[in-house]
Protein backbone atom coordinates (compact mmCIF):
# COMPACT_ATOMS: atom_id res chain seq x y z
CA UNK A 1 0.00 0.00 0.00
CA UNK A 2 1.28 3.60 -0.94
CA UNK A 3 0.43 6.83 0.44
CA UNK A 4 1.51 9.80 -1.20
CA UNK A 5 2.32 13.23 0.39
CA UNK A 6 2.95 16.32 -1.38
CA UNK A 7 7.08 16.50 -1.74
CA UNK A 8 8.95 19.60 -2.74
CA UNK A 9 10.99 22.28 -1.31
CA UNK A 10 10.89 22.84 2.22
CA UNK A 11 8.40 25.97 3.01
CA UNK A 12 9.93 28.78 5.31
CA UNK A 13 7.38 28.01 8.19
CA UNK A 14 8.62 24.35 8.80
CA UNK A 15 10.08 23.66 12.52
CA UNK A 16 13.56 22.50 11.21
CA UNK A 17 15.89 24.18 8.79
CA UNK A 18 18.56 22.70 6.68
CA UNK A 19 20.61 25.23 8.52
CA UNK A 20 19.83 23.70 11.97
CA UNK A 21 20.30 20.08 10.90
CA UNK A 22 24.14 21.58 9.83
CA UNK A 23 24.53 22.71 13.04
CA UNK A 24 23.51 19.39 14.71
CA UNK A 25 25.95 18.00 12.52
CA UNK A 26 28.60 20.26 14.40
CA UNK A 27 26.90 19.34 17.70
CA UNK A 28 27.39 15.55 17.06
CA UNK A 29 31.65 15.90 15.70
CA UNK A 30 33.26 13.14 17.26
CA UNK A 31 30.28 11.93 19.26
CA UNK A 32 28.43 10.65 16.79
CA UNK A 33 30.41 7.56 13.87
CA UNK A 34 29.76 8.48 10.06
CA UNK A 35 28.40 5.12 9.88
CA UNK A 36 28.75 3.40 6.12
CA UNK A 37 27.51 2.67 3.03
CA UNK A 38 27.72 -0.79 1.72
CA UNK A 39 26.27 -2.02 -1.56
CA UNK A 40 24.27 -5.10 -1.99
CA UNK A 41 24.34 -7.03 -5.40
CA UNK A 42 21.02 -8.57 -4.51
CA UNK A 43 18.77 -6.48 -3.35
CA UNK A 44 20.61 -4.45 -6.73
CA UNK A 45 19.93 -7.19 -9.17
CA UNK A 46 16.07 -6.86 -8.01
CA UNK A 47 15.17 -3.33 -8.24
CA UNK A 48 17.19 -2.78 -11.43
CA UNK A 49 20.01 -0.32 -10.40
CA UNK A 50 22.36 0.46 -7.40
CA UNK A 51 20.99 -0.41 -4.25
CA UNK A 52 23.12 0.91 -0.92
CA UNK A 53 22.55 0.49 2.52
CA UNK A 54 23.27 3.47 5.01
CA UNK A 55 24.04 1.46 8.00
CA UNK A 56 23.32 3.43 11.22
CA UNK A 57 22.74 -0.39 12.65
CA UNK A 58 26.44 0.03 13.31
CA UNK A 59 26.16 3.74 15.15
CA UNK A 60 26.81 3.72 18.79
CA UNK A 61 23.92 2.09 20.56
CA UNK A 62 23.19 0.22 17.74
CA UNK A 63 20.62 2.88 16.20
CA UNK A 64 20.24 6.67 14.95
CA UNK A 65 18.62 7.56 17.95
CA UNK A 66 21.86 8.69 19.81
CA UNK A 67 22.09 11.69 17.24
CA UNK A 68 18.78 12.98 17.89
CA UNK A 69 19.54 12.55 21.72
CA UNK A 70 23.29 13.98 21.87
CA UNK A 71 21.66 17.46 20.10
CA UNK A 72 18.26 17.53 22.64
CA UNK A 73 20.44 17.41 25.78
CA UNK A 74 23.62 19.18 24.52
CA UNK A 75 20.82 21.91 23.91
CA UNK A 76 19.42 22.48 27.46
CA UNK A 77 20.72 25.19 30.01
CA UNK A 78 22.76 24.73 33.01
CA UNK A 79 19.45 24.86 35.09
CA UNK A 80 18.14 22.02 33.14
CA UNK A 81 20.67 19.89 33.29
CA UNK A 82 21.16 20.12 36.61
CA UNK A 83 17.45 18.69 36.98
CA UNK A 84 17.78 15.51 34.94
CA UNK A 85 15.88 14.01 31.95
CA UNK A 86 13.78 11.42 31.61
CA UNK A 87 12.70 9.30 28.77
CA UNK A 88 10.34 6.66 28.11
CA UNK A 89 11.49 3.89 25.40
CA UNK A 90 11.27 0.18 24.67
CA UNK A 91 14.91 0.76 23.29
CA UNK A 92 16.94 2.27 20.74
CA UNK A 93 15.96 5.52 22.39
CA UNK A 94 16.05 4.47 26.07
CA UNK A 95 20.45 3.36 25.16
CA UNK A 96 20.45 6.49 23.36
CA UNK A 97 19.12 8.75 26.12
CA UNK A 98 21.52 6.82 28.66
CA UNK A 99 25.24 7.46 26.43
CA UNK A 100 24.09 11.17 25.51
CA UNK A 101 22.96 12.08 29.20
CA UNK A 102 26.67 10.45 30.67
CA UNK A 103 28.54 12.11 27.85
CA UNK A 104 27.39 15.40 28.88
CA UNK A 105 27.25 14.72 32.68
CA UNK A 106 23.37 14.90 33.02
CA UNK A 107 21.35 12.36 35.34
CA UNK A 108 18.97 10.39 33.12
CA UNK A 109 16.04 8.39 34.03
CA UNK A 110 14.25 6.25 31.83
CA UNK A 111 11.05 4.17 31.81
CA UNK A 112 10.56 1.02 29.70
CA UNK A 113 7.57 -1.09 29.36
CA UNK A 114 7.82 -4.24 31.67
CA UNK A 115 7.97 -6.01 28.91
CA UNK A 116 11.10 -4.62 27.21
CA UNK A 117 13.62 -6.91 25.78
CA UNK A 118 16.24 -7.80 28.66
CA UNK A 119 19.10 -7.21 25.93
CA UNK A 120 18.06 -4.00 25.38
CA UNK A 121 16.79 -3.20 30.06
CA UNK A 122 20.44 -3.88 30.44
CA UNK A 123 22.13 -1.80 28.38
CA UNK A 124 20.24 1.01 29.12
CA UNK A 125 21.68 0.32 32.84
CA UNK A 126 25.48 0.04 31.36
CA UNK A 127 25.19 3.58 29.39
CA UNK A 128 24.51 4.94 33.12
CA UNK A 129 20.66 5.70 32.97
CA UNK A 130 18.21 4.59 36.00
CA UNK A 131 15.96 2.40 34.59
CA UNK A 132 11.85 2.02 35.88
CA UNK A 133 9.73 -0.22 34.40
CA UNK A 134 6.11 0.72 34.06
CA UNK A 135 3.29 -0.47 32.24
CA UNK A 136 2.83 -2.74 29.26
CA UNK A 137 3.41 -0.91 25.84
CA UNK A 138 5.65 2.29 25.39
CA UNK A 139 2.68 4.27 26.21
CA UNK A 140 2.14 4.00 29.16
CA UNK A 141 5.44 4.20 29.94
CA UNK A 142 5.63 7.53 28.11
CA UNK A 143 2.87 8.64 30.50
CA UNK A 144 4.91 7.84 33.62
CA UNK A 145 7.62 9.49 32.22
CA UNK A 146 5.48 12.63 31.89
CA UNK A 147 4.19 12.39 35.56
CA UNK A 148 7.66 12.12 36.61
CA UNK A 149 9.00 15.17 34.45
CA UNK A 150 6.02 17.08 36.01
CA UNK A 151 6.83 15.71 39.88
CA UNK A 152 10.50 15.92 39.67
CA UNK A 153 11.51 18.95 37.09
CA UNK A 154 13.12 16.72 34.67
CA UNK A 155 13.12 17.69 31.15
CA UNK A 156 11.37 15.31 28.89
CA UNK A 157 13.40 14.27 26.02
CA UNK A 158 10.64 12.92 23.46
CA UNK A 159 12.13 10.23 20.88
CA UNK A 160 10.83 12.23 17.90
CA UNK A 161 8.30 15.54 18.58
CA UNK A 162 11.08 17.94 19.38
CA UNK A 163 12.96 19.90 16.46
CA UNK A 164 16.25 19.61 18.03
CA UNK A 165 15.59 15.83 17.82
CA UNK A 166 14.76 16.29 13.99
CA UNK A 167 17.43 18.14 13.20
CA UNK A 168 19.63 15.70 15.06
CA UNK A 169 18.22 12.82 13.04
CA UNK A 170 18.83 14.82 9.74
CA UNK A 171 22.48 14.60 9.79
CA UNK A 172 21.79 10.79 8.73
CA UNK A 173 20.73 12.80 5.29
CA UNK A 174 23.64 15.08 5.08
CA UNK A 175 26.08 11.86 5.23
CA UNK A 176 24.41 9.63 2.68
CA UNK A 177 24.47 12.56 0.51
CA UNK A 178 28.22 13.13 0.66
CA UNK A 179 28.12 9.06 0.46
CA UNK A 180 25.74 9.02 -2.13
CA UNK A 181 25.80 12.07 -4.50
CA UNK A 182 24.07 10.01 -7.28
CA UNK A 183 21.31 8.97 -5.33
CA UNK A 184 18.01 9.40 -6.95
CA UNK A 185 15.88 7.60 -3.93
CA UNK A 186 15.74 7.62 -0.31
CA UNK A 187 14.02 4.69 1.58
CA UNK A 188 13.27 5.30 5.60
CA UNK A 189 11.71 3.28 7.97
CA UNK A 190 8.77 5.09 9.68
CA UNK A 191 7.71 5.33 12.94
CA UNK A 192 6.82 8.48 14.76
CA UNK A 193 8.36 10.14 11.57
CA UNK A 194 12.17 11.62 13.44
CA UNK A 195 13.96 10.37 11.12
CA UNK A 196 12.85 10.41 7.88
CA UNK A 197 11.65 13.99 8.52
CA UNK A 198 14.95 15.07 9.39
CA UNK A 199 16.02 13.71 6.67
CA UNK A 200 13.99 14.68 4.25
CA UNK A 201 14.85 18.42 5.40
CA UNK A 202 18.26 18.07 4.37
CA UNK A 203 17.29 16.07 0.62
CA UNK A 204 14.69 18.41 -0.23
CA UNK A 205 16.94 21.27 0.40
CA UNK A 206 20.03 20.39 -1.01
CA UNK A 207 18.71 18.03 -3.86
CA UNK A 208 14.92 18.45 -4.11
CA UNK A 209 14.95 15.83 -7.13
CA UNK A 210 15.49 12.90 -4.65
CA UNK A 211 12.51 10.83 -3.90
CA UNK A 212 11.97 10.27 0.20
CA UNK A 213 9.62 7.36 0.88
CA UNK A 214 8.67 6.51 4.03
CA UNK A 215 8.10 3.19 5.03
CA UNK A 216 5.47 1.76 7.74
CA UNK A 217 4.57 -1.79 9.04
CA UNK A 218 0.94 -2.53 7.73
CA UNK A 219 0.06 -3.24 11.25
CA UNK A 220 1.02 0.07 12.73
CA UNK A 221 0.91 2.37 9.97
CA UNK A 222 -0.41 5.60 11.81
CA UNK A 223 0.93 8.10 8.63
CA UNK A 224 -1.46 7.18 6.01
CA UNK A 225 -4.89 7.53 7.95
CA UNK A 226 -2.81 10.70 9.24
CA UNK A 227 -2.21 12.22 5.90
CA UNK A 228 -5.42 11.47 4.94
CA UNK A 229 -6.76 13.21 7.97
CA UNK A 230 -4.76 16.49 7.31
CA UNK A 231 -3.43 15.83 11.09
CA UNK A 232 -1.78 13.77 13.18
CA UNK A 233 -4.63 10.76 13.88
CA UNK A 234 -4.00 8.26 16.58
CA UNK A 235 -4.33 4.32 15.48
CA UNK A 236 -6.53 2.16 17.77
CA UNK A 237 -4.32 -0.96 17.91
CA UNK A 238 -0.72 -1.87 16.72
CA UNK A 239 0.10 -5.31 15.60
CA UNK A 240 3.93 -5.44 13.96
CA UNK A 241 7.43 -7.57 15.00
CA UNK A 242 8.86 -4.33 14.24
CA UNK A 243 8.68 -2.55 17.63
CA UNK A 244 10.80 0.60 16.32
CA UNK A 245 8.44 1.93 14.25
CA UNK A 246 5.43 0.52 16.42
CA UNK A 247 4.15 4.20 17.26
CA UNK A 248 0.40 4.70 16.98
CA UNK A 249 0.60 8.57 16.37
CA UNK A 250 2.96 10.51 14.45
CA UNK A 251 4.97 13.48 16.00
CA UNK A 252 3.28 16.82 15.80
CA UNK A 253 6.88 18.15 14.36
CA UNK A 254 7.89 15.30 11.82
CA UNK A 255 4.01 15.26 10.81
CA UNK A 256 4.63 18.40 9.68
CA UNK A 257 7.38 17.92 7.51
CA UNK A 258 6.71 14.96 6.58
CA UNK A 259 3.40 15.65 5.33
CA UNK A 260 5.48 18.58 3.08
CA UNK A 261 8.35 17.22 1.99
CA UNK A 262 8.17 13.16 1.64
CA UNK A 263 7.23 11.98 -1.70
CA UNK A 264 5.16 8.47 -0.50
CA UNK A 265 4.76 6.36 2.59
CA UNK A 266 4.52 2.83 1.37
CA UNK A 267 3.22 -0.10 3.86
CA UNK A 268 5.04 -3.54 4.35
CA UNK A 269 3.74 -6.84 5.75
CA UNK A 270 5.08 -9.46 8.47
CA UNK A 271 6.40 -11.67 5.79
CA UNK A 272 8.48 -9.13 4.11
CA UNK A 273 9.85 -7.59 7.42
CA UNK A 274 10.92 -11.20 8.21
CA UNK A 275 12.55 -11.51 4.73
CA UNK A 276 14.30 -8.73 4.87
CA UNK A 277 16.04 -9.13 7.96
CA UNK A 278 17.03 -13.03 6.84
CA UNK A 279 18.38 -11.33 3.49
CA UNK A 280 20.09 -8.69 5.81
CA UNK A 281 21.68 -11.38 7.63
CA UNK A 282 22.37 -13.62 5.07
CA UNK A 283 23.75 -11.71 2.23
CA UNK A 284 24.39 -8.00 3.60
CA UNK A 285 25.68 -9.80 6.87
CA UNK A 286 24.21 -7.19 9.19
CA UNK A 287 22.15 -8.13 12.33
CA UNK A 288 19.26 -5.64 11.81
CA UNK A 289 16.19 -5.63 14.00
CA UNK A 290 12.75 -5.59 12.35
CA UNK A 291 12.22 -1.71 12.40
CA UNK A 292 15.59 -1.53 10.55
CA UNK A 293 15.24 -3.94 7.65
CA UNK A 294 11.84 -1.98 6.93
CA UNK A 295 13.24 -0.11 4.02
CA UNK A 296 14.65 -3.69 2.39
CA UNK A 297 10.88 -4.96 3.12
CA UNK A 298 9.72 -2.43 0.77
CA UNK A 299 11.97 -2.83 -1.96
CA UNK A 300 11.38 -7.20 -1.56
CA UNK A 301 7.87 -5.98 -1.66
CA UNK A 302 8.14 -3.79 -4.54
CA UNK A 303 11.18 -3.79 -6.58
CA UNK A 304 10.59 -2.07 -9.62
CA UNK A 305 8.77 0.73 -8.28
CA UNK A 306 11.85 2.42 -6.85
CA UNK A 307 13.94 4.85 -9.20
CA UNK A 308 17.57 4.24 -8.77
CA UNK A 309 20.07 4.43 -7.31
CA UNK A 310 18.84 4.30 -3.80
CA UNK A 311 19.82 4.47 -0.35
CA UNK A 312 18.02 2.27 1.84
CA UNK A 313 18.58 3.34 5.72
CA UNK A 314 19.22 0.70 8.54
CA UNK A 315 18.14 2.50 11.10
CA UNK A 316 18.95 -0.03 13.91
CA UNK A 317 20.33 -3.46 14.79
CA UNK A 318 19.21 -3.94 18.79
CA UNK A 319 17.04 -7.43 18.03
CA UNK A 320 16.60 -9.34 21.03
CA UNK A 321 18.11 -12.97 20.48
CA UNK A 322 14.98 -14.53 20.79
CA UNK A 323 12.82 -12.30 18.56
CA UNK A 324 15.93 -12.78 15.99
CA UNK A 325 15.15 -16.55 16.48
CA UNK A 326 11.51 -16.50 15.46
CA UNK A 327 11.74 -13.81 12.39
CA UNK A 328 14.61 -15.89 11.09
CA UNK A 329 12.32 -18.89 11.02
CA UNK A 330 9.22 -17.15 9.70
CA UNK A 331 11.54 -15.45 7.32
CA UNK A 332 12.72 -18.71 6.16
CA UNK A 333 8.90 -19.86 5.77
CA UNK A 334 8.07 -17.02 3.86
CA UNK A 335 10.90 -17.62 1.61
CA UNK A 336 9.65 -21.46 1.07
CA UNK A 337 12.71 -22.18 3.46
CA UNK A 338 10.99 -23.86 6.29
CA UNK A 339 8.26 -25.96 5.92
CA UNK A 340 5.54 -27.32 8.53
CA UNK A 341 4.04 -30.73 8.08
CA UNK A 342 0.79 -32.97 10.09
CA UNK A 343 0.05 -36.23 8.68
CA UNK A 344 -1.00 -39.73 9.78
CA UNK A 345 0.79 -42.39 9.49
CA UNK A 346 0.50 -46.29 10.69
CA UNK A 347 0.63 -47.20 14.62
CA UNK A 348 3.62 -50.09 13.98
CA UNK A 349 7.15 -50.45 14.47
CA UNK A 350 9.08 -48.84 11.80
CA UNK A 351 6.32 -46.33 10.45
CA UNK A 352 8.37 -43.03 12.09
CA UNK A 353 11.67 -44.89 10.09
CA UNK A 354 10.04 -45.27 6.38
CA UNK A 355 8.45 -41.64 6.93
CA UNK A 356 12.48 -39.98 7.60
CA UNK A 357 13.82 -42.34 4.51
CA UNK A 358 11.03 -40.77 2.51
CA UNK A 359 11.87 -37.56 2.85
CA UNK A 360 15.85 -38.65 2.72
CA UNK A 361 14.68 -39.56 -0.86
CA UNK A 362 13.62 -35.95 -1.67
CA UNK A 363 16.02 -34.28 0.04
CA UNK A 364 14.67 -31.95 3.03
CA UNK A 365 16.42 -31.48 6.20
CA UNK A 366 14.59 -32.69 9.42
CA UNK A 367 15.19 -30.14 12.11
CA UNK A 368 12.52 -31.79 14.48
CA UNK A 369 10.03 -34.05 15.15
CA UNK A 370 6.64 -34.88 17.06
CA UNK A 371 5.57 -38.41 17.27
CA UNK A 372 1.93 -38.51 18.89
CA UNK A 373 0.79 -42.11 19.50
CA UNK A 374 -1.93 -41.25 21.78
CA UNK A 375 -5.17 -38.59 21.22
CA UNK A 376 -8.87 -39.26 20.80
CA UNK A 377 -8.70 -37.33 17.37
CA UNK A 378 -6.50 -40.76 16.44
CA UNK A 379 -7.67 -44.17 15.30
CA UNK A 380 -6.27 -47.21 16.78
CA UNK A 381 -4.08 -48.00 14.23
CA UNK A 382 -2.94 -44.50 13.29
CA UNK A 383 0.02 -41.90 15.08
CA UNK A 384 0.35 -38.33 13.85
CA UNK A 385 3.65 -37.10 13.25
CA UNK A 386 4.33 -33.35 13.39
CA UNK A 387 7.90 -32.46 11.15
CA UNK A 388 9.89 -29.20 10.68
CA UNK A 389 11.80 -29.33 7.88
CA UNK A 390 14.08 -27.35 6.20
CA UNK A 391 13.87 -26.65 2.35
CA UNK A 392 15.11 -24.76 -0.63
CA UNK A 393 12.43 -22.64 -1.63
CA UNK A 394 9.24 -23.14 -2.64
CA UNK A 395 8.98 -25.33 -5.64
CA UNK A 396 11.14 -27.59 -3.23
CA UNK A 397 8.01 -27.32 -0.68
CA UNK A 398 5.74 -28.70 -3.34
CA UNK A 399 7.74 -31.22 -4.04
CA UNK A 400 8.37 -32.48 -0.57
CA UNK A 401 4.44 -32.53 -0.02
CA UNK A 402 3.79 -34.28 -3.41
CA UNK A 403 6.19 -36.86 -2.66
CA UNK A 404 4.99 -37.57 0.55
CA UNK A 405 1.08 -38.16 -0.87
CA UNK A 406 2.15 -40.00 -3.60
CA UNK A 407 4.01 -42.58 -1.29
CA UNK A 408 0.71 -43.01 0.58
CA UNK A 409 0.74 -40.51 3.64
CA UNK A 410 -2.07 -38.25 4.83
CA UNK A 411 -0.76 -34.80 5.15
CA UNK A 412 -2.86 -32.76 7.23
CA UNK A 413 -1.21 -29.22 6.75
Amino acid sequence: MATSASGGAAPASLPVSLDDVRLAQKTLSGVARTTAIEGSRHLSSLVGSPVQLKCENLQRTGSFKLRGAYVRIAGLSAGERRRGVVAASAGNHAQGVALAASLLGVRSTVFMPVGAPLPKVAATREYGARVRMHGQVVDEALEAAKEYAYSTGAVLIHPFDHSDVVAGQGTVGLELLEQCPEVRTVVVGVGGGGLVAGIAVVLKALRPDIRVVGVQAAGAAAYPASLAAGEPVALDSLSTMADGIKVARPGDIPFAIAGALVDEIVTVSEDALSSALLLCLERAKMVVEPAGASPVAALLSAPRSFEGPVTAVLSGGNVDPLVLQRTLRHGMAAAGRYLSLRLRVPDRPGALAALLRELSVVDANVLDVSHVRTDPRLGLDEAEVELHLETKGPEHCVDVSSSLKAAGYRVMS
